[in-house]
């Protein structure tokens, strides 16, 4: 069912699992032992409900079909973990690096390229301070 939806909806979904997975975890600080599927879950309903418009071009019979949902359950497991096995990039480590030289903070842990951004957006909201 999931894979028979145009492209551009496919595409929404992706964007909605990523934007509300950052979401999610921003708000746990990236803290990966408190994560939650069911947290998540709740976390990507609310913001399809709020933000998403991919659920107005899906027909009502495959919104309301178990098998939908599974396959999309499947999607969201498989998005996380290229989400969580993607690596920061060059310029993300160069800019950590400095804002902690510049910062005088301890070096934060990071092992993904969105965990990376969030300690970047972390980092310089500390510089205006």
């Amino acid at each position: 069912m999931l894979k028979n939806l145009p492209r551009g909806t496919k595409i929404s979904i992706t964007n909605s699992i990523k934007t509300a997975f950052e979401l999610y975890m921003r708000n746990l600080e990236w803290d990966l032992e408190a994560y939650n599927w069911e947290a998540f879950l709740a976390e990507w309903k609310s913001y399809n409900e709020k933000n998403a418009s991919w659920q107005s071009t899906v027909e009502e019979s495959i919104l309301n079909s178990e098998q939908f949902h599974q396959e999309l359950a499947i999607k969201m497991s498989e998005d996380i973990k290229k989400i969580l096995n993607e690596d920061p990039t060059e310029d993300q480590i160069q800019q950590i690096e400095q804002l902690v030289k510049e910062l005088k903070v301890e070096d934060p842990t990071y092992t993904c390229k969105l965990e990376a951004k969030y300690h970047i957006e972390r980092l310089q909201s500390m510089q205006t301070v």
